[in-house]
């Protein structure tokens, strides 16, 4: 019976370990779902909604062939769509029954605002047709808009996409030449065998045990019938021997024999246990001797403990069942509730760390090269005036240093304005971490409309005893404050005239009370610089023959002011701090000395009339709302040279 209960045991482990390989091989479906976008009409870009990579679950997969450098990106619908909205492209979306829709979209035709002649009147010639030029197109590779892009050669595969609502595709090589055509979605599928692993050792311990009731059937067979041995036969039947009719020398030998000792019986248990086996000697006579099975045994069940180790081995995670979660479940923690007609923030926290990346390494580069028209891609307004006089000065004094990099190590603060139109607004705070002596820059950057990259407008280096004021999270954004706004303790257009009011006229100005120590401080600074400047007119001997004027004026350029969660504003504005030095009359000239700058701005040592010296400074300020007791704080500052002229 014990063979019965092993062959069983045999068959069922091959169907067990037959079963689990299977599981793995024969059985495994696909690993992934694909669907292919059929474009007839081609066109320089393809949008794809992002509902197109969402009709099945999981991550996605995007596989586009084509020949030359391949571009993709994705972004809001919105603003995809607003920066395709003067061009042709091809329109991914998805049909009532999942299938997938192409909608070719023409460009807008252009209007043409040029007047055009009176046929009397007109003298020009029409260029052929061969010489007409077609405008270029619009290479999408670098642009601002994008939250993130992917570029390869000739085939491109973006992994693991996880598109939220919202947001969509654009595909397009540079914008001259048509996008292309040979793109797939694919879905991966659910491969997991979570039987295959448990399948697969319980049929290796099956086998293990089959091997034993093997062994022991074998093992019960021949202890029932102990060792087989062919003997010479029953021997015949001898009669008693009357020991005492023998002679004397025979009963004395047999005496001798009774009295040795005899050896001990071989225990049954051990011949029954033992394996007859065959041998021959060294004279070639046939021996047999016994061998127990204990070994035997043992390299029996080697293998079977061997192939159940090879076969667990061989399955991995996705072979065996999960018990509990995949990965823990977070705990809720409150956040604020956007209401719900909230505008999205015009960036994201890791857009705009990214923008702000580009940013310094463009200005680190036009600045080693003094390249104004580089410089002017990502500076506008003040920094990109100031930025000019420095080129001009670095042009004649080449051991002038070069402006300050923006560091980029730590970014603590991104508040976006939150909008769907243009231009756009960007506040940041951004710090570095491994050298304390670079302090802390607080900029804003400006987007003027979907095809043009955000430009600084305004830079200046924070206090280390500043206080930044609690702003809304990045992904909330905030709105501008109107430029005349009632709402806070000064508008935000009257911020920089109040405070040249309080540099020009000390605690005389009305505005003096408004400030925190910080701007007066900072105000106090400025006057004494103006001080120096006339006492070392005295020092040369020259208070009586020239006179120095000085005033502070706001600039033309509009305040940028953004909420903070206390109802009050960062304002940030810029003001002209002119130096005139005259001479007191016909016979005096001015000279300038050792004021190399001057110099090297207005190409003269020395002018009959005067010269005007120009700084700027760019701040910032935290504004409380109205009615609050709480003063106007400075966050940061910043102080240029603009210009000297010669006054003519």
């Amino acid at each position: 019976m014990r063979f019965v209960w092993a062959v069983v045991a045999f068959v069922l482990a091959a169907v067990l370990i037959g079963a689990g390989i299977a599981q793995r091989t024969i059985f495994v479906g696909p690993s992934s779902e694909e669907a292919r976008v059929d474009i007839e009409e081609p066109a320089p870009f393809v949008l794809m909604d992002g509902d197109v990579l969402r009709i099945n679950p999981g991550a996605q997969k995007l596989l586009i062939r084509g020949d030359g450098e391949i571009f993709a990106s994705y972004g809001r619908t919105a603003d995809m769509e607003a920066w395709l909205s003067d061009s042709e492209y091809n329109h991914v979306t998805v049909g009532e029954e999942d299938e997938l829709l192409v909608e070719h979209v023409q460009a807008p035709p252009v209007e043409d605002t040029t007047e055009t002649p009176a046929p009397e009147e007109s003298t020009a010639t029409p260029a052929p047709d061969d010489e007409a030029e077609e405008s270029p197109g619009r290479n999408p590779v670098g642009s601002d808009l994008w939250l993130d892009s992917f570029s390869e050669e000739n085939f491109l595969s973006t992994d693991n996409m996880q598109l939220p609502e919202g947001t969509s595709v654009l595909i397009a090589y540079d914008g001259t030449k048509d996008a292309p055509d040979d793109i797939v979605v694919s879905w991966p599928l659910d491969t997991r065998t979570p039987l295959a692993g448990p399948l697969m050792v319980a049929g290796g311990l099956v086998l293990l045990i089959g091997l034993v009731l093997y062994v022991l059937a074998i093992r019960h067979q021949r202890r029932g019938r102990g060792p087989r041995r062919k003997g010479p036969g029953p021997l015949p039947t001898t009669q008693p021997i009357d020991v005492a009719a023998l002679p004397a020398s025979e009963r004395e030998a047999l005496e001798a024999s009774d009295g040795a000792a005899s050896p001990a019986p071989e225990r049954k248990d051990d011949v029954e246990d033992a394996e007859i086996v065959d041998e021959k000697t060294e004279d070639g006579k046939a021996t047999m001797r016994a061998e127990r099975p204990g070994r035997r045994r043992r390299v029996l069940a080697l293998p079977a403990l061997g192939l159940t180790a090879l076969l667990a081995s061989g399955c991995t995670a996705d072979s065996w069942p999960e018990f509990g979660d995949a990965s823990a479940s977070p705990s809720p923690t409150p956040t604020a509730i956007a209401p719900d007609n909230q505008k999205p923030p015009a960036v994201t926290e890791t857009q705009a760390e990214r923008i702000l990346r580009q940013v310094s390494e463009t200005l680190v580069q036009a600045d080693e090269a003094r390249d104004l028209d580089l410089a002017a891609t990502r500076l506008d307004g003040a920094p990109l005036t100031t930025r000019t006089t420095d080129y001009a000065l670095r042009e004649k004094l080449p051991d002038r240093p070069a402006p300050a990099e923006i560091p980029t190590d730590d970014v603590e603060v991104v508040l976006p304005e939150a909008t769907d139109r243009w231009p756009r607004t960007v506040l940041m705070l951004s710090k570095s971490d491994g050298d304390d002596t670079i302090p802390p820059v607080v900029l804003t950057m400006t987007q003027a409309d979907p095809w043009s990259n955000y430009k600084v407008a305004n830079m200046a280096e924070m206090s280390a005893d500043a206080a930044f004021p609690e702003v809304a999270a990045s992904w909330l954004g905030t709105s501008l404050v109107p430029a005349d706004s009632a709402f806070l303790s000064v508008p935000p257009n009257e911020v920089a005239a109040a405070f040249a009011d309080v540099v020009d006229n000390g605690e005389k100005s009305a505005s003096y009370g408004m400030f925190d120590d910080l701007s007066l401080n900072l105000a106090k600074s400025i006057t004494d610089s103006r001080q120096n400047l006339v006492q070392g007119l005295a020092d040369a001997g020259a208070a009586e023959t020239s006179t120095a004027a000085f005033d502070m004026k706001p600039t033309d350029e509009d305040p940028v002011s953004m909420t903070t969660l206390d109802s009050g504003a960062i304002v940030a504005v810029s003001v002209l701090d002119v130096e005139t030095i005259t001479p007191t009359s016909g016979d005096v000239v001015i000279r300038f000395g050792d004021n190399e700058e001057a110099k090297a701005l207005t190409g003269v040592n020395e002018s009959a009339k005067g010269a005007e010296t120009t700084y700027e400074f760019q701040l910032f300020f935290a504004v409380p709302s109205q009615g609050s007791s709480e003063p106007i704080r400075l966050l940061a500052s910043r102080q240029d040279l603009v210009s000297v002229k010669v006054i003519k």
